[in-house]
């Protein structure tokens, strides 16, 4: 990556100290940092303009709505969606699943079949499980293999007439794995099934484009990306955000109101009900414009840079054991020592500065299937550096001495 020291520079976090030692944030798939122009542009929204959009006719309400409504543009065109009406701002990832999956009631039936990946985050199977209490409909699992990659020949067998929506995340938030994500599309149009991709993981590491890939639904959430938490992206295709019925009532998602009758506003408000997280949305739009800067290919190579030395420095202490060995894989890793829990690493680590998850990562079934209680999971992100991996490794070296 050229210039990383600049762009670390422009992480204010970067420079704080954890128990007295300079701060490793190898927690990315968490959520990212922020760079100061978003922290700025958020400060900004409050001290110059904070006013409700779409409502006023004064002039800052008027300078909130084209801020906001530039930023969904940005969305749009980050993603490639043909339409602007078909990037809804929510408040992200799962807000955004829910949507589709309350949407889906009245239209699917007793009988009829979903699929999800078993490698998927809790808030892209539940959902699916409550649209299954409430429809009669039946959930199917694409199971994974040791590698940590899904069993694509089982899908295939899954895949029939009764199939009518197939979600998959994009990339495994436990393991890292990158999915098949276009077959998973295309084997599921074939059959007359809609498709929703889980991005969250994905989007900090590539640029998907929605109309290429041909997705039905594509969700996000912008606090992976350098942006705020409390925002993120639904998009949908216009057909299909036509057919799905408003997910809350409220303001801003009307045409008219009477105490006989109400109708709805067209898209993109009729999902999105009262007063919207304005500057997160404007901030989205600000840390999208500064990752787009720096280049998507340019962060995806440095990034397995990252990755390829980090595994190789971590498989040279023994008793390290990875989950999640695919070939196709972002920078993710998830371990174990062996005979060592691994929230006892991670406080260890914590103690050393350096900041990692522990635990099932919202992915129980992954963890159920290697038996395991969790693990410890380091994930990278583009201004993290080789020297920090450095650091990361002598201190689970620390903490192999110390619990063996």
């Amino acid at each position: 990556m050229k210039d990383i020291q600049k762009i670390r520079a422009d992480f204010p976090i970067l420079n704080e100290k954890v128990n007295g030692k300079p701060l490793v944030y190898f927690d990315n798939a968490a959520t990212s940092q922020k760079p100061q122009v978003v922290i700025d542009a958020i400060v900004d929204y409050y001290s110059k303009i904070n006013a409700n959009i779409h409502r006023g006719v004064h002039t800052l309400s008027q300078v909130a709505t084209d801020a906001y409504e530039q930023a969904r543009l940005k969305v749009q065109k980050h993603f490639n969606a043909n339409k602007s009406y078909e990037i809804i701002l929510t408040a992200g990832t799962t807000h955004s699943i829910n949507i589709v999956a309350t949407g889906f009631t009245d239209i699917l039936k007793a009988g009829d079949e979903i699929i999800v990946s078993a490698l998927e985050h809790h808030s892209n199977i539940v959902p699916w499980q409550m649209l299954c209490e409430r429809t009669g409909a039946v959930l199917k699992v694409i199971p994974f293999n040791e590698e940590g990659e899904l069993q694509m020949d089982v899908y295939d067998s899954l895949l029939s007439d009764k199939t009518k929506l197939v979600f998959s995340n994009h990339i495994s938030n436990a393991l890292g794995t990158i999915n098949p994500v276009q077959e998973i599309i295309d084997k599921a149009h074939a059959v007359g099934a809609a498709v929703l991709i889980d991005g969250a993981q994905a989007c900090p590491h590539i640029k998907p484009d929605v109309q290429a890939m041909g997705v039905d639904f594509y969700v996000a959430s912008a606090h992976k990306l350098c942006g705020p938490t409390g925002v993120g992206v639904l998009y949908g295709k216009e057909e299909w955000l036509n057919k799905l019925p408003p997910y809350q009532g409220g303001g801003e998602m009307i045409e008219t109101v009477t105490f006989e009758k109400t109708t709805y506003a067209g898209l993109p408000h009729k999902f999105e009900a009262g007063t919207p997280n304005i500057a997160g949305g404007i901030a989205f739009g600000v840390a999208l414009d500064y990752m787009n800067a720096i280049g998507f290919d340019e962060i995806a190579a440095y990034e397995d840079e990252l990755l390829q030395y980090g595994t190789e420095k971590l498989l040279e202490i023994d008793g390290i054991k990875i989950y999640g060995t695919s070939e196709n894989k972002a920078a993710v890793i998830s371990f174990n020592l062996e005979g060592v829990h691994p929230f006892d690493v991670g406080s260890i680590l914590d103690k050393l500065g350096v900041a990692v998850r522990t635990g099932h990562h919202c992915a129980q079934p992954i963890m159920n299937y290697y038996d395991i209680p969790g693990t410890v999971r380091a994930s990278f992100a583009f201004y993290n550096t080789k020297e920090e991996i450095d650091v990361f490794i002598e201190a689970v070296k620390k903490a192999k001495m110390m619990l063996s």
